[in-house]
């Protein structure tokens, strides 16, 4: 009969089907969508605080401004604020927020962060409106996301759904450029340890205007590649005293990574080389300084990338390689691969993760929305819910629509923010009554 009931309200588009559509939602969960509504002014004018004021990663003071204003929106909601500094790991820190519920139902742990990509140094520095879409650094990525969880839990509050929910909120302030990990990521892979469920609040994924479930990320892992060879006239080039020269032997190591490493979700990328008669790393590895002559072979060649994996094991398998392609150097010529030891690890896909997809598809069901398909995490980049995704379970994606980010054109469509709000409402009140595994 209800499916009837659906199918006659979807024909006939007529406005008392509305109600019967909506008739799911229990009392409580029709009471968080009106909140969200009533309140939609009030989160847009609070995400544009936070844009105007600058949190490049760098700039501390900025980064620790952001998280105040984040403390003044979840103190009044019950939460206990702590700042966690880790000026050690020359970064500002983080703000971690917790709200203690019953203890009987699941540990939800929401996660984003006060950082952007702009330091105040950039001439992109405030919000403006396009109509629907939000301008400004930050705006989707991450404030956007901030912006989220705060309408999700003032809805929550006001409905009473937030009383029983044991949530801790994790928003770290140097996710665009982190820290030594083992100072930086310790108190989140805590959090994790104590959660069971994780939900990352970074950009909602969309495909052919669809949005997208997520429940994995690939990693990011930096590698530097140092060819040596001998020097001397050009002339002499390919003969067997002379040898190739660290260029040809770089472009040959690279080129057979190209052809050889091919696996599903594997990529790696070259953002980085140069070469001549000597070359060096200068500028945080950022720039290298060469000197040659065309008439002379080359005598060093250095590169740089990153590589980003599904899983572990997938990582360990495509650094086997690579190593294995580096020993077989042209005559001439020696070569060196190092991976950095501060890699993002991976989120790879569970079972469990994909329940929760289910969950929340179950809510898009209930508000009358289209379900949700799960996103090749080719699509997403690197991100701080994967610190946790070896002790928890998560779902990716719970922030904000837009498009532009990390660049002068970040925008945030403002219409997502309210419905990604009362998702991610509605999902954790019925997570935070479920009861938790002993």
């Amino acid at each position: 009969m209800a499916f009837l009931l659906r199918a006659l309200c979807a024909a006939v588009a007529l406005s008392p089907c509305a109600s019967a559509i909506a008739a799911p939602l229990i009392a409580s969960e029709q009471r968080i969508g009106a909140i969200v509504d009533a309140e939609q002014e009030r989160t847009v004018a609070m995400l544009e605080k936070w844009v105007n004021q600058n949190s490049g990663t760098m700039n501390f003071a900025g980064v620790k401004a952001v998280g105040d204003m984040l403390r003044v929106e979840l103190e009044p909601l019950g939460f206990k604020v702590d700042w966690i500094d880790i000026s050690t790991a020359n970064r500002a820190g983080h703000i971690v927020a917790r709200h203690k519920g019953n203890g009987r139902g699941k540990r939800l742990l929401l996660i984003g962060h006060l950082d952007t990509v702009f330091e105040p140094d950039s001439p992109f520095q405030r919000w403006s409106r396009e109509g629907n879409l939000g301008l400004g650094p930050g705006a989707g990525d991450d404030k956007g996301g901030m912006a989220v969880i705060v309408a999700a839990v003032r809805a929550m509050k006001a409905a009473g759904t937030l009383k029983n929910a044991d949530m801790t909120v994790f928003m770290s302030g140097d996710e665009e450029d982190a820290g030594p990990l083992e100072i930086a990521r310790r108190d989140l892979i805590a959090a994790g340890k104590w959660a069971d469920v994780a939900l990352d609040f970074e950009a909602l994924a969309q495909v052919d205007g669809r949005d997208m479930g997520s429940i994995a990320r690939r990693s990011s892992d930096e590698w530097t590649l140092v060819v040596a060879a001998r020097s001397g006239h050009s002339s002499g080039i390919f003969s067997p005293s002379a040898g190739s020269g660290a260029i040809y032997e770089l472009a040959r190591i690279i080129d057979t990574f190209r052809r050889d490493l091919t696996e599903d979700k594997l990529t790696f990328n070259v953002g980085l080389i140069g070469g001549g008669t000597s070359a060096e790393l200068t500028g945080d590895n950022l720039r290298i300084a060469a000197t040659g002559k065309t008439n002379v072979i080359a005598g060093t060649a250095i590169a740089r990338g990153d590589m980003r994996g599904i899983s572990p094991e997938q990582i360990a398998r495509a650094q086997a390689k690579m190593r294995a392609i580096v020993a077989q150097p042209l005559i001439g010529a020696t070569a060196e691969i190092k991976f950095a030891p501060d890699g993002y690890p991976p989120m790879a896909p569970t079972e469990g993760s994909r329940a929760l997809l289910n969950r929340l598809n179950q809510v898009n069901r209930d508000m009358n929305l289209p379900e949700m398909g799960e996103l090749d995490p080719v699509r997403r980049g690197a991100a701080d819910i994967s610190f946790v995704a070896k002790d928890v379970d998560g779902l990716v994606g719970l922030g904000p629509a837009g498009s532009g980010s990390h660049s002068p054109r970040e925008k945030v469509d403002i219409g997502s923010i309210y419905l990604q709000a009362k998702r991610a409402a509605i999902l954790m009140s019925r997570l935070a009554k479920e009861r938790r595994p002993r």
